[in-house]
């Protein structure tokens, strides 16, 4: 045979695989990424990896459904009061609800993620926390923002007028968990409203102790107090924050802003503060405390 013929023959011979078959030439670990990527079809880990990083870096407004029910199921091995601190964290730098009616309240929808106040900011934690789907929580919804029980048609509430209006009523209601008040510290009858003569709060003074701190526990729900010559329409609650636990030290998150009125444009955002340095600040008298 001609030997250019057997050179052409050799070249082929050895270029051949390797154009056509390059993984012949991949190393082991290249050799397992390619066989990761071409069988396993639901997964596509460089993707995926990028895809959870950004949803957790996403306020609940930015998300959508999918990515919603992703972080519900991600977390539903937790206990109820660390997924009830971390929906209420996830809506940090949310911007504030400046309607005063709530704007959830005068659009007539149970998910309005995109302007919180205080009462929805509490509502949409523990609605999100004590469900696996965005559904679900739509559900939990129906039952926890409202005396009897809320009613959709066509997506839209129909009974919001039936809703928790006052924080106190959310407290002794048994559905916003165990009013654990007496249970924290030194207590305080003060006087009540709208057909209870007194209630028992913790006062400023116990708040402040540091044996009071060291009880609280995440999702814990402080409902703060009014002082009582400063009412307007009877209420008791003026504030609703959640507890978040970290490295041992109470922070609350809250919907921190100001309705709007004649007087003012309204707005702010949602925003974590440190619980002590919160109470030194505050012009509250007291709180209760419920416990999921």
């Amino acid at each position: 045979m001609n030997i250019n013929i057997k050179s052409q023959l050799i070249w082929v011979i050895i270029l051949y695989p390797i154009i056509y078959y390059p993984q012949v030439l991949a190393t082991p670990y290249q050799l397992n990424r390619l066989v990761t990527l071409s069988y396993n079809t639901e997964t596509t880990y460089p993707n995926q990896e990028l895809s959870k990083k950004a949803i957790e870096q996403k306020i609940p407004v930015a998300m959508n459904e999918a990515e919603i029910e992703f972080l519900q199921n991600k977390i539903t091995n937790w206990p109820i009061g660390k997924r009830i601190a971390y929906w209420a964290a996830r809506f940090i730098g949310t911007k504030y609800d400046p309607d005063p009616l709530g704007l959830y309240v005068r659009s007539n929808r149970i998910v309005t993620d995109e302007a919180v106040d205080c009462m929805y900011h509490t509502f949409r934690a523990v609605e999100l926390a004590q469900s696996r789907t965005p559904h679900e929580a739509i559900q939990k919804a129906l039952n926890l923002r409202f005396i009897s029980r809320g009613e959709l048609v066509n997506d839209k509430v129909t009974n919001y007028d039936q809703r928790f209006q006052y924080g106190e009523d959310m407290v002794y209601s048994g559905k916003w968990g165990q009013n654990i008040t007496s249970r924290l510290g030194r207590v305080r009858r003060i006087k009540g409203s709208r057909g209870r003569s007194k209630v028992t709060i913790l006062p400023k003074s116990t708040l402040k102790t540091r044996t009071f701190r060291n009880k609280l526990q995440d999702g814990d729900i402080v409902f703060w107090v009014k002082n009582p010559r400063k009412r307007v329409v009877g209420e008791i609650v003026a504030h609703l924050s959640i507890v978040h636990i970290k490295k041992g030290r109470p922070y609350i998150i809250h919907a921190s802003g100001l309705k709007r009125s004649r007087r003012r444009a309204g707005g702010g955002v949602v925003k974590e503060v440190l619980f002590s340095r919160y109470v030194r600040k505050m012009s509250f008298i007291g709180a209760f405390i419920t416990r999921f």
